[in-house]
């Protein structure tokens, strides 16, 4: 039979189509309450389709139950973007060639913006990414605490303030479910380092276990509502934390009563009873792989898989404990790849390189300006000498399990050409990383002395030198699976600095990393601008700020010790940091970063929070609305913010608070409340920023849970946390 329409029916569907369309580009997913569902797909679910839904099929898959419409669920690697397809039974990437996607920037440079609306636009396009590619699962964002300047992953996550990390990271979260994607905040909980993290044991009190190194974990679940966290490799008080009875069955199933899915961290989960009964739902990459010479690792082996549905069968372990791991995996699915309200996703648009862009642009954080040095004019009689590897090198390869596959990726001297019409602009690597080295020019002599001799004598001719250097994404450095081995620049850089500055003083450092560096050329060189790893659009970002089209408002989400052993992770030896190999004693306790440095009266060489402009502000006017308060009061603080420069610029009002003559160790101050306000040159705006008294409460191991002392406290109000305008005393009753 055939059908025939005509012009006015055939307008009408594809009117029909084209708004059906648009519905899946803007419509948010909003999944259903389907409890009623749940329990009736449960009764139908043999034991064996139930063990089978709670480990991996794949590298980063899981069984459906094909009988019952079930589907398989899919995840990707992706704090900062949708990692490339890997194969089913190992490693290796798959070959597709159509999963390049967008690089976003690192999260130690999210962090640094302390801009929670464009964490939304950042979660929400790495959202629509990751729902374009079918994932359900995203593994990230990463909320560890910024312990010591040496761990590898640190660019994965949200600086040392778990304040500004728990504010970051919920509208993160928010904006990567919208899309029907499942955010797997990770690593749960206190994976701070990578060295030895498989087997190390951690040693933290309540009070640090609580006040640092838990609330980001907790604003996840409870303001965010997270579908998904990830375990950790690490022990806690002799547990593995990936199924641990206080961490994982206590902290977050019962009393913060996530109603989510606990995934292993590959390799995370280590006994069959501990992850049944601890809480962890769904284990993956345990072993090596399904489809090796033996059957040693095959995923019916995982401790998840037959071993536990033998003892579910011998009444070992009750079905109640699969059944609530089910209930969970099957909630995951209806809130994603059930969730018949889901867009369909986007991937490399223009709209998710602007806000990969926008990320770079605010957060990078300008350390150093002498003589005004940033920004450099664009002048046809303006010679740049362009030094460093990492000005070409590949930011997105490398770094573990986070290393990405864009569609692009423009580097620093791209950018810096694409901007610079006029200038002349001259690029020589002046050192190189060795063997591993991702660089796009591959100069036939990489020899260190001949790369270092052309350095100079490039920087002789030229009116100003840009060095790109710092840190890169392979093994000890910033990257996943082991830590730094110094707190110096690494490949001969510190002694590049020093010859260069001999021969041209006009210097300026574009420091590319994510971590905190060792600074003994310090006055060597004129500016420093922190850029961190900025992802596909890292070269226009970085030209933007470097050329003054964009004015940096960054500020860093971590502090920067002088020397090493002023960081408190490292004051007190190997016992604190790496620990012995077993054992590892965090003795700084509470005191994580610039508590560390208010309370002890350790200078940094930049503190948290610290980050300049091409404009100045005066902040002006600073008052809270009372004196006195209650307990159940929010204090809020007004603040008159002006831009008295001469270039459109953005501050960051932080606002910390302290205890004096305290019943308890407090540090001096912490972080309880920011705003960041833009403002054209010579204009005004008040601010006004509120800290509820409830977020003033000290967690106390007496009663195991969080307590309050009255009295009076002082708040802090400035534009880092060694830079105080003004401080106020109030009472709180």
């Amino acid at each position: 039979m055939k059908i025939f329409f005509n012009q006015v029916q055939l307008t009408g569907i594809f009117f029909l189509c084209f708004l059906t369309f648009q519905i899946g580009f803007s419509q948010e997913a909003k999944p259903a309450n389907h409890e009623s569902d749940i329990e009736s797909i449960l009764k139908q679910l043999t034991l064996e389709e139930k063990v089978a839904l709670c480990h991996a099929q794949s590298k980063f898959s899981t069984k459906g139950v094909a009988r019952l419409g079930i589907p398989e669920i899919w995840m990707s690697d992706g704090p900062h973007g949708v990692r490339a397809e890997i194969s089913w039974d190992d490693w290796a990437y798959a070959g597709w060639t159509n999963d390049s996607i967008t690089a976003f920037p690192a999260l130690t440079c999210l962090a640094a913006t302390f801009n929670p609306d464009l964490s939304s636009q950042f979660g929400f396009s790495l959202g629509e990414e990751a729902r374009y590619r079918k994932k359900d699962v995203l593994l990230g964002p990463g909320v560890n605490i910024y312990r010591t300047p040496l761990n590898g992953r640190n660019f994965e996550y949200m600086g040392e303030d778990p304040f500004l990390a728990s504010t970051m990271v919920v509208p993160y979260i928010k904006g990567v479910q919208k899309n029907g994607v499942a955010a797997c905040v990770k690593h749960f909980a206190l994976n701070n380092q990578e060295h030895w993290r498989d087997v190390i044991n951690v040693e933290v009190s309540d009070r640090a276990l609580h006040e640092i190194y838990l609330p980001a974990f907790k604003a996840a679940v409870q303001e965010a509502g997270v579908w998904a966290i990830m375990g950790a490799y690490n022990q806690f008080r002799g547990q593995y934390t990936t199924h641990h009875e206080l961490l994982t069955k206590k902290i977050l199933k019962q009393d913060w009563k996530f109603d989510g899915v606990v995934i292993s961290d590959w390799s995370s989960a280590h006994n069959t009873d501990e992850a049944a009964i601890n809480g962890l739902d769904l284990e993956m990459g345990t072993g090596t792989d399904g489809l090796g010479y033996t059957t040693e690792n095959h995923y019916d082996h995982y401790y998840l898989a037959s071993p536990f549905l033998k003892k579910l069968k011998s009444g070992e372990i009750p079905e109640a404990v699969v059944d609530d791991k089910v209930r969970r995996i099957l909630r995951l699915m209806y809130r994603t790849n059930l969730n018949p309200n889901k867009p369909l996703g986007r991937m490399n648009n223009k709209e998710h390189h602007d806000v990969a862009r926008k990320v770079a642009t605010e957060g990078m954080v300008l350390l150093k300006n002498e003589d005004n040095f940033f920004p450099i004019r664009d002048d046809k009689n303006l010679s740049i000498a362009v030094i460093g590897e990492n000005a070409t090198r590949s930011m997105t390869a490398g770094g573990g399990s986070s290393e990405l596959k864009p569609k692009f990726e423009i580097s620093p001297l791209e950018g810096l050409k694409a901007r610079y019409k006029n200038a002349s602009i001259l690029h020589t690597m002046g050192y190189h990383s060795g063997p591993s080295e991702y660089n796009r020019v591959h100069p036939s002599n990489l020899d260190a002395d001949s790369l270092k001799h052309a350095a100079i004598q490039l920087a002789k001719k030229a009116d100003i030198v840009l060095f790109v250097g710092g840190l890169n994404k392979s093994h000890l450095q910033d990257c996943e699976g082991d830590d730094r081995q110094q707190y110096g620049l690494p490949f001969g850089q510190e002694a590049l600095i020093n010859d260069i500055s001999k021969v041209n003083k006009n210097v300026g450092f574009i420091l590319v990393s994510g971590n905190a560096i060792d600074m003994p050329w310090l006055n060597e060189v004129k500016a420093i601008l922190q850029t961190w790893y900025l992802g596909s659009m890292a070269g226009q970002a970085i030209a933007d700020v470097v050329s003054g089209d964009v004015n940096p408002s960054g500020k860093l989400p971590f502090s920067f010790p002088v020397k090493l052993n002023d960081n408190g992770a490292h004051a007190f030896g190997e016992r604190s940091y790496p620990g012995d190999g077993v054992n590892q004693y965090y003795k700084e306790d509470i005191l994580v970063g610039y508590r560390w440095h208010d309370t002890k009266k350790i200078k940094p060489l930049y503190a948290f929070g610290y980050g300049m402009s091409y404009t100045n502000f005066e902040l002006s006017n600073i008052s809270t609305d009372k004196k006195s308060y209650a307990k159940n009061d929010t204090i809020t603080i007004s603040c008159d913010v002006k831009n008295v420069g001469d270039f459109e610029g953005a501050e960051v009002v932080q606002v910390y608070v302290g205890k004096p003559k305290s019943k308890i160790d407090r540090p001096l101050k912490e972080l309880k409340g920011f705003s960041k306000v833009k403002l054209d040159k010579g204009s005004a705006k008040t601010v006004l920023v509120e800290v509820p008294i409830d977020k003033l409460k000290y967690y106390d191991p007496s009663i195991s849970d969080w307590n309050f002392e009255s009295g009076s406290y002082e708040i802090y109000v400035g534009n880092a946390s060694n830079a105080i305008f003004k401080k106020i005393k109030v009472t709180i009753d």
